[in-house]
This record gives C-alpha cells, structure tokens and sequence, in this order.
C-alpha cells in the first residue's frame, strides 16, 4: 500500500529515533497492500492507490476536491465499504506500529539514558527527595494511596474482541523485532504471521450483527482485567520496589496501591437491562475468571516448586496446613501423584489448587474470602525464604501474592449508578404520592429521614420501579454476603441536585434489606454532580447533606469518608468546555473546604471521558493542574472505550500507565504546586472567562432549530443504530442536546471533523477576556499557570484535529440550516485558533507537540477519503428513507474507518 519514498510516513523532523517506526510502517503497509491485492484482486488495490494518490493532492491543493470526489461518488455500498476497510486496516496497524514503538522507546531509555523517563516512579521519586521528602514522609503516603481505574460500560470502543486477539498477534511479532539475535528465517516467520493475523482479520467484521448484552460488555472490560492488567500487577511493584532502593536506599514491605473497578452490569442509568440479574452474573462471572487465573498460576507454580525433602527443609506450619488439608480435602490428597509425594510446595499447592476449585464451585472447603488465600501463600513464601528459596520460587509466589491483594476473589469491584429521578419514581410509588418527585429538597428530606432512622417502613409495592430498584439493594447484600465487601464499589447518583436525593438511597437500600448485623447501610453513596449548574450549587447540596444528624451518623460508619463524583461529560455537553472546566475546577475547591470544615474527608471520582472535551488527557497533566489538596493519596477515574485499549491493551504500555497514575498522584499529594499569590487575580479571570464561554456555547446549541442542524450536519443517526452497546444512545425523545448522551455527541461531531464539543465558545471568552482583562493576563495565565495551560494545550490539539473544510461538506448535507449554523462555526473556529496560538506565542497548532503534529498531518489523506465517503453514503441513505441496510453497512463501516484514523470516539 505504501513504499519506501512514500510521504505518508511517520516522521518527527527526521528525528533519527523514529527510524524503526518508519520502518515498521513502511513494511507494515506493504503487507497490507500484499493481502488487499490477494484477498480483493489487483483491480480493487488499483483503485485504492488510485483514490490514495487523489487523497495527498488534495491535501497539497485544498481547493480542489474534484479528483477525489469522482473516485467515491456514487459506488456500490459493498465496494463503498471494502474501500473503508481498506483504508481503516492500514490505520489499524499504524495504530499499533506506534504503540510498539513507545515500547521500544521505553526500552531504548532503559538502556542508553543516564536520566530516568520522565514521569516513571524512578522520576517521580527523585523529584520528591530532591524536594525534601524523606523515606518516612514517603511510607506514610503510601501507606495510604490509593489508585483505583474504573472500566466503565461505555459503549465508545468499536472493535470486537477476535479483532483484539489478532491485534495483540501482531504487537508481539513487532516486539519480537526488538530482538536482534533473531536470524531471518524467524523474522520472516513473524511477518508470515503478521500477514495471517491481518488476513484473518479482513474476513471478520468489525462489528457484532446484533447489540451487545451486558454480559458481551463485561467479556470485553475482562479481557483486559484478567489479560494484560493481571500480567503486569507484579511488574508495577517491582519496579517500585527498585526505585525506592535507588533513590532512598530501602525496600519495604509494599501496601497494596491499586485495584481495579468497574460499571459493567452495574450501571443502571438510562439502561434497562442493567440490574440485580446482571449485577449477580457480573460478579459471578468476574470470581469465576480470577478464580480460574489463580488456579492456572498456582499450577504453574506446582510445576516450578519441585524442591524434595531429602535436598530442603519446610517450615513446620506449612506441613502443619498442609496435613490439615489431606484429612480435609481426602480426594484431592489422593490425586497427588505417588512420586510426588516427597515434593511438600508441590503437594500444599495442589492442595491449594483443590480449595480454589471448591471456591469457584461452592463447594465445601472452598475458601471463606481472598484473604484465606492470600494467609496459605504467605505461608508458602515465608517458608521459602527462610529455607533458601529466595531464588527458587519465593519471587514467583510474591508475584501471585500482588495479584491476589489486588484482585481479591471479585477480579473488580462493582459501582452501580442510577437516576435520581429513578429514585424518586420508586419512593412515591413506595408511599402511593405521585407527587413526591415535585416535592422541594427540604420537604422531602424530612419525610425521608423517618424511614432512614427507622421509626417507619415501606409497604410492599407492585410498582415496577419500585420492585426494580428494591431488588437492586437485595442483590448487593447478596454481593456483600457471598463476594466479600470489597466486591461492590460505589453507588453513584447521577443528577444528583439535594441531600435528598443521597437518603432517598439509604431509605431504598434499608426497604430492600442493604443492612450489615449492626442495622446499618454498608454502602459508600457517591452524588454525582454533572451538568454547569449542579457543580454551581454542588458545596450546598454537600453542606446540607453533612448537617442531616442521620447521615451523618452513616458516613461516621463508613469511616467519614465521602465520595463525591464529577461529571466532565454532561458538564462540557451543557456548558462548553470552558465552563465545564472551571466549573470542575471551583467544585472541588468549594467541596473540599465544606468536607474539611466538618471533619470529613472528601474523596473525588472523575468521570473523564476519552476525548479531551471529555476530560480525557494525560493524568499527569490533568493532576498536575489539580487544585490544591484534591488528590491527597486518592485517584478514582473512569476509564472506556478505545481509551482502555490504547492503555491497557498491550502490557508493556499498562505498566507505564499505572506507573504514571501513581507517580503522578504522590506528587500532587506530597508536593502539590506551591500557593500563587496571583492566583486569585487568575481566578476572577477564569470566572468570567467561563460565563462568555458558556453565553457563545449555549447561543449556538440553543438557537432554535439546532437540534435539526445536528442531526443533518452529523452521522449521528448512524451512531444510534450502530450495535456498539447495550445502553440506549439517548434519553427518550431527543428534544434538545439534554437528552443526548455525552459520547455520542462528542462521537457525532469528531466524525464530522468539527471536533467543536471541545473549543466552541473559548474563542469568545478569550477575545472577550482580553478587551476586559488584557491579553498580558491571559499570556501570564497560560504561562504560569498549570489549569490554563492544560486547558489551551488540550484546545491546541483539538484544533489541529479539526478539519474546517471536511466539516463544511457534513455541514451542506443540513440543506438551507447550513446558512444559518455553519458561518457561526467557521467564525468560532477562526476566532479559537487565532487566540489560542496568540496567547501561547505559538505560530502554529501543536507547535510544541512535533511527533503529533506530524501524525495528524499524515493521517489526513488517508482519512479523507472515508470522510468523503460517508458524506455521499450519508446523502444517499437518507433519502431513501434511511432503510437501505447495505448503505447503513457501508455507513457503519466509516464510522469505524474514521474512528481509527483519528484515535478518538468519545
């Protein structure tokens, strides 16, 4: 598809350390074009060289698109289609060269620098010493850290899990090319399997024919949970473990510092089919795979320890444990081989195999929690350590020991989240009040507080909401009793807008039997705050939930630690970014200072997306950016969608994304940026800046007549009937960009290469800020300031994602809205980039960021063309009444395409 001269190359300015990147592309592509040729003929390979070349001129023209319109104009959906894929395919495996190759850059560090990579715990633990943390300032936090991802249900990754096994076939071969003792009959090995792997891959479709039920979901989050993330728990914490030998000199008996989350079977908000069934099948299903990836390890482990009893000596409470085991477990004992009898590791360990079993059965012996586990390998790495085995086993059962801390016998803990206005439903339905949702806060906090306190109970209901949301609580005491506590996580409030809202959940929680043997509610209860205005009045709602007595006397059960989550989504998709992000910013400033008055302490959950408008970015960036004191040893973030893939698909890129979450979170928690005495100057500024963000934001998406415009302008109507997840894309009837999910949203308009969710109305704010302020201020904000600057280095980027003219074509496809819409985005757009690169004294976007530039610049003839497809294919599915199922294939298969080529859905 592509050969040695060819401009579609990666390059960063000739940057000699992108040579084997280059090289992995270049033969990369060829083998793309060798099976595109086998699989769809020479003709078809032609026309996609064909349209290629059409593509590049194009971007070398600009103003004239004529060529590369006639080459996709009017074709035939199925040819539409396998163009689309011809071009996604090659996307995908320079997707995947560039994943490989932050391996090898990382490998490359490792051996010829004399300085550690940046933001790695080596890093990370220089710089706190160098800032005067001691060895016992640095314990103490770790002690208390506290780093938890949460995969979440959202349906933004549109690859399906056969795809993924091939992909990770592929990155294991372009590893393999790291090893230069290799001969060439192996390499040519590799690449026969790159080609089959990429073969295999063309005959298989993108996507599933029907939608995804939950429990597709959760396969697809295991897959990464029980795959690459258990592989490299250990990883992570010997790597710790060497960094604080070299930088302090000590190696400590590490707490565990992660664990994993997830809402998968748990979310319930605007889904149907989340609820008790799926939570007890979702965690049925996640102790039945870390149950089964403990047993093979234990196995493995069985094989490796074949020390005997005539070469060691064992300690006397392992064979104690041991011997208690063969009485108790006879027909596992008589399973162990007569050879091996003299082999005491090999022999506790089947036995210790046997009780996994029996756990992951209910049978009898099976163990009563994680942590019994945990005491018998304990037991198994003293009694190695203490008889010289340190280097005969005791390393590969610490390893399992890590893994079991982190993962317990739940693999994940479970979140569930649920709609206020749920809530309220199934509590007038409970007290037969139809009215009870139009009740104000204060009226319904004290009808509540009868039923929290117990001086009153629920009758029995047969409202389907009530029953619904009653057997939800059912089912986590269930959890509780059967899985452990650490099995289930948070329970979160979406719309969460008064403290009425946090003990409609208790009241429900005590009606469904959510109680522990001391009548108390064992559930930590997180209100989200999501939209501009809920953040506005977020502090009130926490002040008065911490001055109810009763709740109170909750939280103090729960160790005073209260949850509160933050929504970037909905906040960005109601305010703009601007205001989202300030809106974000002044909520956890305001928040922590009601918790701290009260001596409670305020955890935040940051529900970031995987788009920049989202939230999504770089944690380091992002905590960096942080207000003082919100960090303090906790990061709970959610995690979805390509974002899991991009991090967590590929080991050696996992182990670097844990290594900056907790690198990046003992900083902010230890040495948080030092007190700005021009901050609060900055702060006023940063008000203001977000009410003419939000005023030009909601000007546009609130004209009249706009939700039309976005449904013409945008795929959107595509998206909705992609079979991506098992969740609805909209709330009812879409009546305004309200009952629009935040991920489709942002999906629909960075297909369409507006990319506007994440700069409409800073381009406003600023020039306005300026003529108010002065544009000294905004340049010292952006230079002195880490929040501002994150936030025009996130804008900065997603301008140089946008494509004005592409967006322009979408834009006609809206009829005569197109006149009344469009001026005012390409006016917008002007007027952001223009201030955005005046106020960074940057002639152009990215100028800082190089290496990505160039990967925007030359992916852009290859995503064009899909663009150009869609729009035509959009043209003519519409007006045939949007039933053509061979153009809503095609359609779909673009969605895909442009996905991939541009590494971001929502």
């Amino acid at each position: 598809m592509i050969d040695a001269s060819d401009d579609a190359l990666p390059r960063s300015g000739g940057d000699r350390r992108d040579a084997a990147l280059r090289e992995d592309v270049r033969h990369l592509g060829a083998t793309v074009g060798e099976m595109l040729a086998e699989q769809m003929g020479e003709d078809f390979f032609e026309h996609v060289e064909t349209v290629r070349k059409a593509a590049i001129g194009y971007r070398e023209r600009r103003d004239d698109a004529e060529p590369l319109q006639a080459q996709l104009s009017g074709l035939p959906p199925a040819e539409a289609e396998a163009l689309t894929r011809a071009f996604a395919t090659y996307f995908q495996v320079v997707n995947i060269a560039e994943r490989v190759h932050r391996i090898r850059r990382r490998r490359e560090y490792q051996r010829a620098s004399e300085l550690p990579q940046p933001d790695s715990l080596l890093d990370v633990l220089q710089r706190l010493k160098h800032s005067g943390v001691s060895a016992e300032e640095l314990l103490s936090w770790l002690a208390r850290l506290d780093v938890e991802p949460v995969f979440t249900a959202h349906p933004t990754e549109a690859v399906r899990r056969a795809l993924l096994e091939k992909e990770q076939e592929i990155v294991a071969c372009l590893v393999n090319g790291f090893d230069d003792a290799r001969t060439p009959l192996e390499r040519e090995a590799d690449w026969q399997r790159v080609q089959m792997a990429l073969t295999a891959g063309w005959q298989t479709s993108e996507t599933a024919p029907v939608k995804p039920t939950v429990l597709d979901e959760f396969e697809h989050v295991g897959f990464y949970l029980s795959g690459p993330v258990y592989r490299v728990i250990p990883v992570f914490y010997e790597l710790l473990e060497d960094a604080l030998a070299k930088v302090y000199g000590i190696r400590p008996e590490l707490p565990r510092l992660l664990r994993f989350a997830s809402w998968v079977g748990g979310d319930m908000d605007g889904n149907p089919n989340v609820g008790a069934d799926t939570i007890r099948a979702v965690l049925a299903s996640s102790r039945e795979q870390v149950l089964d990836r403990y047993a093979a390890e234990v196995a493995e482990l069985s094989g490796l320890l074949s020390q005997t009893r005539n070469r060691i000596t064992v300690s006397e409470a392992l064979l104690e444990r041991s011997e208690q085991y063969r009485l108790q477990m006879p027909k596992v004992a008589a399973s162990i081989r007569p050879r091996h009898q003299d082999m005491p590791y090999r022999v506790f360990l089947t036995l210790v195999r046997g009780r996994l079993r029996a756990t992951r059965d209910d049978r009898e012996h099976a163990y009563s929690n994680a942590g019994a586990f945990i005491d018998d390998l304990l037991l198994l790495a003293d009694s190695l350590k203490s008889h010289r085995g340190l280097h005969a086993g005791w390393f590969a059962v610490r390893r399992l020991i890590w893994r079991a801390r982190t993962f317990g016998f739940h693999l994940a803990r479970l979140d569930c989240r649920q709609d206020s206005r749920v809530h309220a439903q199934a509590i007038g339905a409970l007290l037969q009040d139809s009215d009870w949702p139009q009740y104000g806060a204060e009226e319904q906090v004290a009808r509540l507080r009868h039923y929290v306190a117990r001086e009153a109970a629920f009758l029995p209901c047969e409202d389907a909401t009530a029953q619904r949301v009653t057997a939800v609580f059912t089912a986590l005491i269930e959890a509780r009793e059967t899985y452990g506590d650490d099995a289930v996580g948070l329970y979160i409030i979406s719309m969460a807008r008064s403290a009425a809202d946090v003990l409609a959940v208790l009241a429900l929680a005590r009606h469904g039997g959510c109680v522990d043997p001391h009548g108390r509610v064992p559930l930590d209860i997180a209100p989200l705050f999501e939209t501009v205005d809920d953040l506005q009045h977020g502090a009130d709602t926490l002040r008065a939930l911490l001055e109810d007595p009763l709740y109170r006397e909750h939280l103090a059960a729960r160790g005073n630690c209260q949850y509160v989550m933050l929504g970037y989504s909905d906040s960005s998709k109601d305010g703009g970014l601007v205001a989202s992000r300030w809106g974000l910013q002044r909520a956890q400033v305001e928040l922590l200072e009601v918790a701290q008055a009260r001596g409670v302490r305020c955890v935040f959950f940051h529900g970031r997306g995987g788009s920049a408008s989202r939230g999504g970015g770089r944690i380091v960036n992002a905590l960096q950016a942080s207000p003082r004191g919100s960090v303090d040893g906790h990061l709970r973030v959610t995690e979805q969608g390509e974002v899991i893939h991009r991090k967590f698909g590929i080991r050696a890129l996992a182990v670097r994304e844990l290594e900056q979450s907790v690198g990046a979170t003992l900083l902010a928690s230890l040495r948080p940026r030092a007190h700005e005495p021009r901050e609060s100057d900055w702060k006023e500024t940063m008000a203001a800046l977000s009410r003419y963000g939000r005023e030009a934001y909601r000007a546009f998406v609130a004209a009249p007549q706009f939700v039309e415009y976005f449904r013409l302008a945008t795929p959107i109507d595509v998206i909705e009937r992609m079979t991506l997840g098992s969740r609805p894309s909209r709330r009812g009837t879409m009546k305004g960009v309200e009952s629009l999910r935040a991920i489709p949203w942002v999906f629909a308009w960075t297909q369409c290469r507006a990319v506007l969710t994440g700069w409409y109305g800073l381009g406003s704010a600023l020039e306005r800020g300026a003529q108010i302020f002065g544009e000294a201020r905004l340049v010292e904000m952006a230079r002195d300031w880490a929040f501002f600057s994150t936030l025009l280095d996130d804008v900065d980027m997603l301008l140089a994602k946008c494509d004005i003219s592409v967006a322009e074509r979408y834009s006609r496809l809206a009829g005569p809205l197109h006149d009344s819409f469009f001026p005012m985005v390409r006016e917008e757009f002007g007027r952001t980039a223009r201030w955005v690169l005046r106020i960074k004294n940057a002639d152009r976007l990215l100028a800082a960021d190089p290496r990505l530039a160039d990967s925007i610049r030359l992916r852009n003839p290859y995503v064009d063309p899909i663009n150009f497809l869609q729009i035509d294919l959009l043209a003519r599915w519409r007006a045939g009444g949007a039933e053509d199922d061979s153009l809503l294939h095609a359609l779909v298969a673009t969605v895909n395409g442009i996905a991939q080529g541009l590494q971001n859905t929502g």
